[in-house]
């Protein structure tokens, strides 16, 4: 069994993480994906960062309209700064058969060496970096030292221009966002007034 796991803030998760979502577990012949908000980000520690419970509950909304995908909060309930290395283990623990996917952002995966355990991250999943708007192809080739560079694999995905920070700031200018994340997601924003005072630089 091959187990996908989209780690990332999701603060909110918009239509083009479902986009890769989707893409990386036909791809990849994924037999499940799983969604992974981070509970207390540690490299995100000086930033505001919407509530996880929010963050979460936003993920399950939309995971429940992707195919074969669902939102994970294994993160979230686990106290203390959420670290990669901890999630994998934990999960290699539940699943002792399973290949483990991990997938972020090409952006993250950049700053790789700054994670807790980086080389104990690669022996216990296949990590697939997904390439970002705004971020040269070549990243990984100036950011990384080649034994970790050659573990890493490099996903091409369409550019799609939706971004968690464009969303925060169309909801703080009052403008509309359906059509960039799930209308349930949209839904929930509104409700729970989120954004409306966050504007991201």
């Amino acid at each position: 069994m091959r187990i996908g796991l989209l780690g990332g803030t999701f603060d909110p998760i918009h239509n083009a993480h479902l986009f890769i979502a989707e893409d990386v577990a036909a791809r990849f012949r994924l037999d499940h994906l799983r969604i992974i908000p981070n509970g207390s980000p540690p490299h995100k520690q000086d930033s505001p960062t919407t509530p996880a419970h929010h963050r979460l509950r936003m993920a399950r909304l939309a995971a429940a309209e992707a195919s074969n995908v669902d939102a994970d909060g294994i993160e979230v309930e686990r106290p203390g700064p959420s670290y990669t290395v901890d999630t994998l283990r934990e999960l290699r623990s539940a699943h002792p058969n399973a290949e483990l996917v991990f997938i972020t952002g090409i952006d993250a995966i950049a700053e790789i060496q700054t994670w807790k355990e980086p080389y104990e991250v690669l022996n216990l999943c296949t990590m697939v970096a997904v390439h970002r708007p705004g971020f040269p192809v070549d990243i990984l080739d100036a950011a990384l030292p080649e034994p970790l560079r050659r573990r890493i694999i490099i996903h091409d995905i369409p550019e799609i221009g939706i971004s968690s920070t464009m969303i925060r700031n169309r909801v703080a200018s009052g403008l509309p966002i359906r059509h960039l994340t799930p209308d349930s997601v949209v839904e929930y924003i509104l409700r729970h007034g989120l954004y409306t005072d966050r504007r991201t630089p």
